[in-house]
């Protein structure tokens, strides 16, 4: 699946601009910790993790 995430990203010129950002997430409901996946702007990437 990464592979395919990657490929369709750098058809183009603006697939530099982006990245995969992974943050751990504690969930409310069971306590245990979940990854949040998300593909985002390079400006954005502070924003993200906030």
């Amino acid at each position: 699946m990464a592979k395919k995430a990657v490929a369709t990203l750098q058809t183009g010129n603006s697939g530099r601009a982006h990245s995969k950002c992974i943050k751990m997430v504690k969930s409310p409901k069971t306590g245990a910790y979940i990854f949040q996946e998300e593909i985002v702007l390079n400006e954005k990437v502070n924003e993200f993790f906030k």
